[in-house]
């Protein structure tokens, strides 16, 4: 999943932008750029929001199910603080997430592997890692 946007329900990103900036963002340029090259590759991606949170307990059916309502496709724990920095020292940084478990709904859930298309994931960062590196030296 590319992620554009991740809704700010950590701390970290607090540091980095005011309170009142519900979201962090991907840089816009930087996450067509991605976008259009990994439609390219052929690989399916999805491309959206997510839900930034450092603390399960949050994650309650009833949270999830007003984030589903919200249109947010997935949670996680690092996209808001990274995109918050990102966006405070003017670097660029671009979040893909590998969702492969239901929030730990099962043992074993957080386990990697070949089976949960691991190579899948990596074919996906070879892919914006190889287009970036081929416009970087196209702007030299």
């Amino acid at each position: 999943m590319l992620i554009d946007r991740a809704l700010r329900d950590e701390g970290t990103s607090y540091h980095y932008l005011p309170a009142t900036q519900a979201f962090a963002h991907a840089d816009p340029e930087l996450a067509e750029h991605a976008a259009r090259n990994l439609a390219a590759s052929g690989l399916h991606i999805l491309r959206g929001t997510v839900w930034t949170t450092d603390a399960p307990f949050r994650e309650t059916v009833e949270a999830i199910e007003v984030a589903a309502d919200k249109g947010l496709l997935a949670v996680e724990m690092e996209a808001a603080a990274l995109y918050a920095f990102a966006e405070a020292r003017c670097v660029l940084v671009l979040c893909l997430a590998h969702v492969t478990n239901r929030m730990a709904q099962s043992e074993g859930d957080f386990e990697k592997g070949e089976a949960d298309r691991t190579k899948e994931a990596l074919d996906v960062l070879t892919a914006v890692l190889q287009s970036w590196k081929t416009s970087a030296q196209s702007t030299k």
